[in-house]
């Protein structure tokens, strides 16, 4: 029996991953959520566990009753710094940011709305129904509190799988992921009264500022050191990643259990930093691996989380007929109190950021998860005895029954709602564009197969047999577009090619760090008008080549003209750097627009309306060219710097190619490769580290 006890553990993590890949595959061709099945099965465990069908299962048993009996903290400190990262080290800085307004007023305002909201709804249910008559104000706001944020981990989850657009799931995830704050502060206003710890006597507001900006600050502080740490250290893509691991994991321990600071938002901080100002500053391979080591993690912790919930419900709630219908009220109130905060914020949101349609505000109500956190909040407070035990018995119920409501109908039905609401119909200009590429690919196919059946030593194949393997032919779709509507989403394919262009560059070292975070600010200015704008309206790029002002004024100062200077010779270097990667992009660009123009889909008027957009890309060659010709005259010795740094990164980047093609060819070992690209890294921190006086010296 010890035995089990010590391999219970272990033997659930492994049942889990085990039955999880089954049910992916099992879901993969229909449109059920994968997390929504993982938590109905939880429950299905749960309720067997329950009901006395695993007596006899051994160590499954023991298994399903260490899920259950799960210390609520731990869910949180084990999956959810895992979960939290990820989520925020995918999110776009760029749409985050344009979206925090809105979504503040939703995790702000909006949880102080639906806390009375849905406290005053469970008053309203204690003055009419006899089973609630225990509750008062304190412990229906204390619930209102616990259930009104939604949860980060079930949002995110649900919202990868149905993959919405960019701009919409960037507002519900950080919804989702900043409202923990305020939910934490709020619930612990009430529950504090009840709890070992007591009351803050700090005011509402001030503890509120406390928790949300010093989980801010905290997860930058720590994010900023580790990127500092990576730089000095370096080491291999594993040792990279454990070190980003480990730093996830001590910025939410430091917040939640030493700083009383949330932990959820340290998190958001600590990823979104270590994205957007350490991705650029890291190795390729690091980036690479991280990306799939961090969707490793995500999916293994999903499988887990959703199957304890329900684990955890089905073996902790007690449910009567009567506690159904009432939980069933509850959970109706609960939806229109969020329908109505939406509502009430409508007005406010519309007009800010990206701004709010009608049929997206129902979605945002309607998408409005509970799970683990919310669970976990019940669970604390089911184990207060300070609490009456019936007013913990009801807490445990509501919340673990809202929790499954709203897995197994709100998010069961989001994708249908999706569809009938036009949320994720096909622009046309995309489905005639998507069609040309498919229509080229299967010509290229069907090409290359008569170039095979040319070839003597294929002549005894099967080619009937072989021809059951080309693509499907598509249809042509039977959709009336507009020109523009064709121009625009043109300039959304030209820029999401730029964008992997800039990726590329910057791995081969023909552009700096700096080059890069100008190019995709450039690049994120043009998605947020939806391919409205031309191309050659690139305000972050051509702005940079606006030297300050003062600069020269200041070069006056003989206190500070060397340092004038040094600023003079930088500007000039990062803008050889960035002009030349601007101008290889749009030459990309210009190979992309040719192939479209040479589409046999596309009619006549729309192959010569493409001519705009290459003129726009032409102009925006020609433009940067007369900048750096300009450059090079005003400014030549920071200008030949400048050059000579692009050669040296070509040159090393070029000595990593080889040493890579020679290790996957089996010439080099993997630790003499390894030995040889540390000796590069070597090289190129010492450029990249390099005085700038020192290296004109030499130039």
């Amino acid at each position: 029996m010890e035995t089990n006890a010590l391999l219970a553990p272990l033997f659930f993590v492994v049942i889990c991953l085990v039955v999880g890949a089954i049910l992916k595959s099992v879901l993969k061709k229909t449109s059920f959520p994968y997390t929504v099945g993982l938590f109905v099965l939880g429950i299905g465990l749960g309720l067997f566990d329950r009901f006395g069908l695993l007596q006899d299962a051994g160590i499954l048993k023991s298994a399903v009753d260490f899920a259950g009996n799960m210390d609520p903290d731990l869910i949180l400190y084990i999956f959810l710094p895992l979960l939290i990262f990820d989520g925020a080290y995918e999110l776009d800085l760029h749409v985050f940011r344009k979206s925090l307004l809105n979504s503040t007023l939703l995790a702000g305002p909006g949880m102080v709305i639906s806390m009375f909201l849905i406290g005053a709804l469970i008053m309203g249910l204690a003055y009419f129904v006899p089973e609630c008559s225990g509750w008062n104000w304190s412990y229906a706001l204390m619930f209102g509190a616990l259930i009104s944020a939604t949860d980060p981990v079930a949002v995110v989850a649900l919202l990868k799988e149905l993959g919405t657009s960019k701009r919409f799931s960037t507002l519900v995830d950080a919804e989702s992921m900043l409202n923990d704050g305020t939910g934490i502060v709020l619930f612990m206003i009430f529950f504090g009264v009840y709890s070992a710890t007591g009351a803050t006597e700090m005011s509402p507001v001030l503890n509120f500022l406390l928790v949300v900006f010093g989980g801010v600050l905290l997860g930058w502080i720590i994010a900023r050191f580790t990127i500092w740490f990576l730089a000095k250290v370096g080491g291999d893509e594993s040792v990279q990643n454990s070190v980003i691991i480990v730093s996830s994991y001590i910025t939410f321990i430091l917040a939640q259990s030493f700083l009383d600071v949330s932990g959820v938002i340290a998190l958001v901080a600590f990823g979104l930093t270590i994205t957007y100002v350490g991705r650029p500053r890291l190795k390729p391979e690091v980036n690479k691996f991280m990306g799939q080591f961090w969707e490793l993690m995500a999916y293994m912790a999903n499988t887990l989380i959703f199957i304890i919930v329900g684990v955890v419900i089905a073996l902790k709630v007690d449910m009567t007929w009567s506690s159904f219908l009432l939980l069933i009220g509850v959970y109706i109130g609960v939806n229109i109190a969020r329908m109505l905060m939406i509502v009430i914020l409508y007005p406010f949101m519309k007009k800010t950021g990206y701004g709010l349609t009608m049929r997206e505000s129902f979605i945002l109500g309607w998408g409005g998860l509970r799970g683990a956190l919310g669970l976990t909040l019940a669970l604390m407070v089911s184990y207060t005895l300070a609490i009456p035990e019936d007013i913990r018995r009801q807490i445990l119920l509501f919340t673990g029954g809202i929790v499954t409501l709203t897995l197994g109908v709100n998010a069961t039905t989001m994708r249908w709602f999706l569809l009938k609401l036009g949320l994720t119909k096909v622009p046309s200009a995309k489905m005639l564009l998507d069609y040309s590429i498919k229509k080229q690919i299967a010509d290229s196919t069907e090409k290359y197969l008569e170039k095979l059946k040319k070839r003597e030593a294929l002549e005894v194949s099967n080619w009937k047999l072989v021809e059951k393997f080309m693509p499907e032919p598509e249809q042509a779709p039977d959709v009336s577009i507009l020109t523009p509507d064709v121009l625009a989403d043109v300039r959304l394919r030209v820029l999401k090619k730029e964008k992997r262009a800039c990726w590329d560059l910057y791995n081969e070292g023909i552009i700096s760090n700096v080059s890069l975070r100008i190019l995709l600010g450039a690049l994120d200015e043009q998605y947020d008008r939806d391919g409205r704008l031309p191309l050659s309206k690139r305000k972050w790029i051509f702005n940079y080549y606006n030297q300050p002002f003062y600069i020269r004024w200041f070069k006056q100062i003989p206190a500070i003209k060397d340092w004038c200077d040094k600023f003079s010779h930088e500007w000039v270097i990062n803008g050889y750097d960035l002009g030349r990667g601007f101008i290889i992009t749009q030459k990309e660009a210009l190979k992309l627009i040719e192939e479209f123009s040479q589409s046999d889909v596309l009619s006549e008027a729309e192959k010569n309306a493409l001519s705009e957009l290459r003129t726009e890309v032409e102009e925006n060659i020609n433009h940067i060219g007369e900048v750096l010709n300009s450059l090079s005259k005003e400014y030549p010795i920071s200008y030949r710097c400048g050059v000579t740094r692009k050669s040296i990164r070509m040159l090393l980047a070029n000595e990593k190619r080889i040493v890579n093609q020679f290790q996957k060819e089996g010439i080099l070992s993997e630790n003499d490769a390894k030995g040889l690209t540390d000796d590069l890294d070597e090289r190129y921190q010492s450029l990249t580290t390099y005085h700038i006086n020192q290296l004109l010296d030499k130039v």
